[in-house]
């Protein structure tokens, strides 16, 4: 059994004295493992780092086995996302989400996320908004997405205000404002009219949204602990958007989502 494939790197673990495990991202098998022969050597060091894109050739006599990596590097990135805590703490979070996705299950839009993602994770006003827009798509593809994109009882498309806990669906404000102490807050650049950027207010509401439905349908019906990463990712995102000089601020405000990252959470 053979197969090339673009994968973005995950996480490397050692495998005897000189080789490693890693885990990677792939654009068309999804998140896969494999043995790398000489992976702690100091020409492969600098390749097998989280957030590099390479080109995985897979090989093994049988399509079941953990197979053999040949790697080729196609975009280091790893040097320029260890320079901003958002950023280390963003790879760290992302590979966690991935691992919640059963092994080998192809998600080639959530590879093409991912890239995007990673690109952006330096960028203090976009990190924070694209990385809940890849929680909600990983929602989605584990069978829990919401539904963002119209009033559940009134069936309108604008002025989208809050979330219900208990069915993920959109109210509008009208409808939802008497009951605002029970439902959750809908971030106005989450809504079908979202035109401008996040900020520290409406960022935050959006991870306690994603979260809210993470813990709710993931981590404990899993028995899973969410780690530390996420909460590290969003402190680190917040203070960032705080240091943003303000002309700065909405400037970028006025700037659109790539088109990847948006499509994918409505």
């Amino acid at each position: 059994m053979q197969w090339t494939d673009e994968a973005i790197l995950l996480g490397v673990r050692r495998h005897g004295e000189t080789s490693v495990i890693a885990e990677v991202m792939t654009r068309e098998r999804g998140r896969h493992m494999g043995m790398v022969r000489g992976g702690r050597s100091r020409t492969l060091q600098p390749v097998l780092q989280p957030g590099n894109r390479l080109e995985i050739n897979w090989r093994a006599r049988l399509d079941e086995h953990l197979g053999e990596f040949k790697i080729e590097p196609l975009r280091l990135r790893a040097a320029q996302l260890m320079e901003s805590a958002t950023a280390v703490y963003g790879v760290l979070a992302l590979g966690s989400l991935l691992r919640l996705l059963p092994e080998r299950e192809p998600h080639p839009h959530l590879y093409e996320a991912l890239d995007v993602v990673l690109e952006h994770l330096g960028e203090p006003a976009a990190a924070g908004e694209l990385f809940v827009r890849f929680e909600l798509a990983v929602l989605n593809d584990l069978g829990f997405g919401l539904d963002l994109g119209r009033c559940a009882v009134t069936g309108v498309s604008s002025d989208l205000t809050y979330v219900s806990p208990k069915t993920g669906r959109a109210v509008c404000r009208d409808v939802g404002l008497p009951y605002a102490d029970k439902l959750l807050l809908l971030p106005g650049f989450l809504s079908t009219e979202g035109n401008k950027a996040a900020d520290v207010e409406t960022l935050s509401s959006a991870f306690r949204l994603t979260g809210f439905f993470l813990q709710r349908h993931v981590y404990e019906p899993r028995g899973i602990d969410p780690g530390a990463a996420r909460d590290g990712f969003l402190q680190a995102a917040l203070k960032s958007l705080r240091a943003l000089p303000a002309r700065s601020a909405a400037a970028l405000a006025d700037t659109d989502t790539p088109s990847s990252l948006s499509d994918l959470s409505r």
